[in-house]
């Protein structure tokens, strides 16, 4: 079967790495430009340019799918299928329309909960228990093709958003392989999405990690696992950016009266109140300006007065605040 692959980030490099391990002929990789980044603001190429330089395929980089050069230049191209994964754009009508088994898409959520760029992410800060990879066809809409083959997985407490992409990631490598050897054999049947079902996973923009300490401790142990690593839950502290990195599942309420945002530093924990009398108990945390550390470290370093709270004032800007 002769392929086109479509896919930019680490989550899609276990796909085009399974697709090159089991023999598919993978004509051309079609990802992102390279992007400055680091501390030295130097070039740096998407990890599936990476994973298709080492195997020696042929790689195309536009910045955008509707150029005349990039339509001219996909044109001369008849691949059986395209594979879609995590490629960070809408694919045009005539470029799903090329291949004669369609764009196959792998989304990291079970269809048609979740559709949009930030599936994993939101199925951990809503508290899911259980979510999944789909592979389906691409049509003219978001995520709202019809459904091919779906996976399921648990999803266990220690997952933040990175290791659940990970999981994630490998499940969907077998799945699209199984999807394509099916199609190749004609006894794959698509099923339309139920609509009245779908979900949005908005993408996540910076103010989204910002704790609103009102809500219960369970919800703000979600957004905490789900936000990890970008854009990170933060609060304030002493005037300055905390970044919240983990936090123990809570287990139970408080029969102390306290305010919301209120912490109690005790014994090498810190815990701060939340909504509905439960209690956040603090793992990590990330002090504006300082590392990241376990909070017996933090508070061997940061006086926490009795009654102190978080989140008094302005979040200063924390654009830069991705350091672990």
């Amino acid at each position: 079967m002769k392929l086109l692959f479509c896919g930019t980030p680490d989550f899609a490099v276990p796909t085009v790495e399974r697709l090159i391990a089991e023999k598919f002929a993978i004509d051309l990789v079609v990802t992102n430009p390279d992007e400055r980044s680091g501390r030295g603001y130097e070039m740096k190429p998407p990890p599936v340019k990476q994973a298709a330089l080492c195997a020696g395929l042929e790689i195309y980089q536009p910045a955008k799918l509707k150029e005349p050069a990039t339509v001219e230049f996909l044109s001369r191209y008849r691949p059986n299928a395209i594979v879609v994964v995590a490629y960070g754009h809408i694919l045009p009508q005539w470029l799903i329309d090329l291949p004669r088994l369609g764009c196959i898409n792998l989304h990291a959520s079970l269809l048609p909960k979740y559709r949009g760029a930030a599936p994993i992410q939101w199925s951990l800060i809503r508290g899911e228990t259980v979510t999944g990879v789909t592979t389906m066809r691409i049509d003219a809409g978001l995520d709202t093709g019809d459904i091919l083959l779906k996976r399921e997985v648990q999803i266990q407490d220690e997952d933040t958003s990175e290791t659940l992409s990970e999981r994630l990631s490998r499940l969907g490598a077998d799945l699209m392989i199984e999807t394509l050897r099916r199609l190749e054999r004609g006894d794959l049947e698509a099923q339309p999405q139920d609509h009245t079902q779908a979900t949005l996973a908005p993408i996540l923009k910076k103010e989204d990690g910002r704790i609103d300490w009102n809500l219960a401790a369970l919800e703000i142990w979600n957004r905490i696992r789900g936000l990890r690593p970008w854009p990170g839950a933060y609060t304030s502290f002493l005037g300055k950016n905390l970044h919240l990195w983990a936090a123990s599942r809570p287990t139970v309420k408080t029969t102390m009266q306290l305010d919301p945002g209120t912490l109690i530093a005790d014994r090498g924990r810190l815990r701060v109140a939340c909504g509905q009398g439960t209690l956040l108990d603090l793992v990590e945390v990330q002090l504006e300006g300082r590392k990241r550390m376990p909070i017996r470290d933090f508070l061997n370093g940061v006086k926490v007065a009795p009654g102190e709270k978080v989140d008094k004032g302005q979040v200063p800007n924390t654009g830069g605040d991705r350091a672990s």
